[in-house]
This record gives structure tokens, C-alpha cells and sequence, in this order.
């Protein structure tokens, strides 16, 4: 018997399934912790910006968006609005698809 035979076959994906693979909304919000005080305007927006990033990164993985060609705009901000993230911004989008860019 061939080895390839005995390998279980894996769970259908977003590109691979019949109708579409519903996401997994986590069960609780994680708590909410302030941020360190003092440091400049700046780097407050750009930790959210990567926070909002990262999680419409793994959004976008789990419904088996897996390229950054086939994440367009219309889709990251789609997705944004499944799991409850206000609309990103063109910067945002940019963001999560350097994201699925480098961490391959």
C-alpha cells in the first residue's frame, strides 16, 4: 500500500471546499491592558496598526486566504467587518498583506 494511502486526508480549506469554511470567533475577548505611558503619538497608532494587522492577518488565514495576491482591499475589509474590526485603512491593508508576505 502506498504511503500516500495511509497519510488522513486534510480538513477542506476556503480554496478546496464546496461552500465556504465558516471562521472560528474566539470565545472571549482577550482583557484589554493600558498601554505604557510616554511615548510619542506615533508609536500608539502604529502598535494598533500592527495589532489590527496581525489579527485581520490570521482572520484571513483561517478562512484559507493563504497568498498576499488574493487579498485585496474589498476582502481584508470584508473579513474586518466578519470579526467585528472597524474598516481598515488602504495603509492597514498594505500592512496585513506584508504580513502574509514575510511570515511564509
Amino acid at each position: 500500500m502506498p504511503a500516500a494511502a495511509l497519510k488522513p486526508k486534510p480538513l477542506p480549506t476556503q480554496s478546496t471546499a464546496k461552500r465556504p469554511v465558516l471562521l472560528e470567533l474566539p470565545c472571549a475577548p482577550v482583557e484589554k491592558r493600558a498601554l505604557p505611558a510616554g511615548r510619542p503619538r506615533e508609536w500608539y497608532v502604529t502598535h494598533n496598526r500592527r495589532l489590527k494587522a496581525m489579527r485581520l492577518a490570521i482572520a484571513l488565514l483561517d478562512s484559507g486566504v493563504y497568498l498576499p495576491g488574493q487579498a485585496r482591499n474589498a476582502k481584508i475589509r470584508t473579513t474586518a467587518e466578519l470579526i467585528g474590526v472597524h474598516p481598515p485603512s488602504d495603509t492597514t491593508c498594505h500592512m496585513v498583506r506584508a504580513f502574509m508576505r514575510y511570515n511564509r
